[in-house]
């Protein structure tokens, strides 16, 4: 039965069938090919996967992210950005960075960082002489950011599948991501060196202090919703309605840049997206279910178990896996068919799941500007117009610091549990 599931599944994929279609038609076949369990199953697994109060939290941060981007709130972050690394040779190239980490921070989403912060930097990095490949290289990588620094919708989806504390993952993607920023920063720098990029402008009195009042009210969001949540104030779940308020009140009151008329297309959008998601989950359940019911995680925890016992090695198999599995799957597909899988693998070797998700996290991250699926290389291509393949050789030496990054964690895991 799991030979009938993969293949159809695969097959379907190769075919163009979107992955929740694939998955449910996969898993049916399967049901009627290899098994007497009565299709009532089907239903009922359905239901099952999107039956979780957690579950709330994802349209609520859609909506979120839909609001602040709306609201325009990118253009103060780059403001933001532009007040603590400006100065540097490559400014703009760290500026763009800088404020996809803030923005990341609003929006938990890749490809809404990516377009929100390239329609602004890419356009003025081509006017201080940048070429449009690397201005698009710079944006994909550090969008990709979005689904690492939290609150991300993301570790939602990866916290409900795996019974791991949502709370928790948010506190432990917070140095990662500071310093997978850093790193992004630091290649920018010395790019810009060999390339004799200029720097900005450094802003001063009246304008810093417009900067930093334009910029402090968003960046109070992140700061709501995690630290309602330690508190105890509030669940992950209820955070994301706090976010979505805060959201409405600073851009229709403070900022003044969302408009009444605006939200139904935000609404529609977010309801759009998150049945989009929620049948993937629903899907993906039934799917996990013949998984499990077959036993594939424990005869794959035995077969990795059988070729090693060392956490370290394991987690650079899992790295391999993920990146192959993120060139050509979406980030929340990929989580559906992987942590199921491998969460066998995790137990028996007592691999820490809140590390383990922010690990599997930042892995899939590579993927959002990986060829030849990478989302965010798309979305950065169409805002500089330029070709696809010549993006492409301007964003491997950021696919690699983000590898040498995760091949860090991978020997040094305690930097991802730092806070718990």
């Amino acid at each position: 039965m799991v030979g009938t599931l993969f293949v159809g599944f695969f097959a379907l994929l190769v075919l163009g069938v979107p992955i929740a279609i694939a998955l449910g038609v996969a898993s049916l076949t399967a049901l009627y090919f290899g098994s007497h369990v009565p299709f009532l199953i089907l239903p009922q697994k359905i239901f099952n996967g999107v039956n979780s109060f957690p579950f709330m939290a994802i349209p609520l941060f859609l909506l979120a992210g839909n609001i602040m981007a709306e609201a325009k709130i990118s253009d103060k972050l780059v403001g933001l950005a532009s007040l603590l690394v400006g100065k540097y040779p490559g400014g703009l190239a760290h500026m763009t960075t800088g404020a996809s980490a803030f923005f990341g921070a609003i929006s938990g989403s890749a490809p809404a960082t990516t377009a929100a912060i390239g329609s602004i930097m890419i356009p003025s990095m081509v006017k201080r002489g940048y070429s449009k490949s690397y201005s698009a290289a710079v944006v994909a990588a550090s969008g990709a950011l979005g689904l690492i620094i939290p609150p991300s919708l993301t570790m939602v989806v990866f916290g409900v599948i795996a019974g791991a504390s949502i709370g928790d993952m948010f506190i432990c993607g917070i140095l990662p991501g500071v310093l997978l920023a850093m790193a992004i920063i630091g290649l920018n720098y010395i790019i810009a060196r060999k390339k004799g990029f200029a720097r900005e402008e450094t802003l001063r009195g009246r304008d810093m202090g417009k900067v930093l009042k334009d910029s402090i009210l968003a960046m109070f969001m992140p700061l709501i919703i995690l630290g309602g949540i330690y508190s105890g104030a509030f669940t992950a779940t209820e955070s994301a309605a706090v976010a979505c308020l805060y959201g409405v009140l600073i851009g229709m009151f403070v900022y003044r840049t969302l408009k009444i008329r605006s939200l139904y297309t935000i609404l529609k959008s977010t309801a759009e997206n998150s049945a989009l998601i929620m049948f993937l989950m629903g899907t993906a359940n039934l799917f996990g279910f013949i998984i499990t019911a077959e036993q594939v995680p424990q005869h794959l925890a035995e077969l990795m178990l059988g070729f090693t016992s060392n956490q370290t090695v394991i987690m650079l198999i899992v790295l391999v896996m993920l990146l192959v599995i993120g060139t050509f799957l979406d980030n929340v597909a990929a989580l559906v068919l992987f942590v199921p899988t491998m969460i066998g693998v995790i137990d028996a070797m007592h691999i820490n799941v809140v590390y383990f998700g922010v690990f599997t996290i930042i892995a899939l991250a590579v993927g959002q500007f990986t060829p030849p699926v990478g989302l965010n290389l798309f979305i950065a291509c169409n805002i500089a117009g330029e070709k696809f393949e010549v993006i492409v050789k301007d964003i491997i030496p950021y696919l690699l610091i983000y590898v040498v990054m995760l091949v860090i964690f991978a020997f040094v895991p305690e930097i991802l549990t730092l806070f718990i």
